[in-house]
């Protein structure tokens, strides 16, 4: 497994030959992913490898509004996996965490329209209708080893814990919602050193300008 220090230590001697949106990107993403090392609690580790994962993808605010959040990362993941020449993103979905990733996807309480259901804004019939579009589109993707759909379905999940916890929807070290945070936060852990080595392997792909560029006052 990728940590932070082995990361980092590359990041210091390749950097210079990086391009400078890359450079500052990554910079900033592991400054985060050592943050979440550094946590013993999941919901402040998941909250830190969250922005770790936002430092590396995030895309200007006028894209957003065109194209939509998830759209945007939905594409970064889907650039990712077929630029990892070695797999590795392959083998945590199909090996490492195949049973957790079944369990994230199963679980109603971190998809979206469970709590649109729950506030009102949609019927129980347009939710059980939603969910179950939702485990139709999981389960194709999963049948057909699609790692970069499976991804972006679980990521869409991995954004409703996301807003739970930052949009504060949920108690800190609550008893509610720790086997899902466990699990969410265990795979993120793979994920991200994985996401910031392979942006660093691809140096030369255009990863896009920081929403907040570097400025030296």
């Amino acid at each position: 497994m990728n940590t932070f220090s082995a990361l980092k230590q590359r990041h210091r001697d390749e950097r210079d030959n990086y391009p400078s949106a890359l450079a500052l990107r990554t910079h900033r993403a592991l400054s985060w992913l050592k943050k979440a090392e550094e946590c013993s609690d999941d919901d402040s580790k998941f909250t830190f490898l969250w922005i770790a994962f936002n430092s590396a993808y995030a895309q200007d605010f006028e894209q957003k509004n065109n194209y939509g959040e998830r759209g945007l990362y939905q594409e970064f993941l889907a650039k990712l996996v077929e630029l990892d020449s070695e797999k590795l993103l392959d083998k945590i979905v199909w090996e490492n965490f195949s049973g957790a990733i079944r369990v994230i996807l199963g679980n109603e309480f971190i998809l979206e329209s469970y709590w649109s259901y729950q506030s009102g804004r949609i019927t129980e019939e347009q939710w059980k209708e939603v969910r179950s579009k939702a485990k139709v589109t999981a389960n194709v993707a999963l049948g057909q080893n699609d790692t970069a759909l499976v991804l972006s379905i679980v990521f869409s999940r991995l954004y409703t814990l996301r807003n739970q916890i930052i949009h504060g929807g949920a108690t800190y070290g609550s008893s509610a919602n720790r086997q899902q945070l466990k699990d969410c936060t265990s795979l993120l852990e793979q994920i991200i050193p994985t996401i910031i080595m392979i942006m660093m392997d691809n140096s030369q792909e255009l990863w896009g300008d920081p929403v907040y560029p570097f400025i030296d006052s």
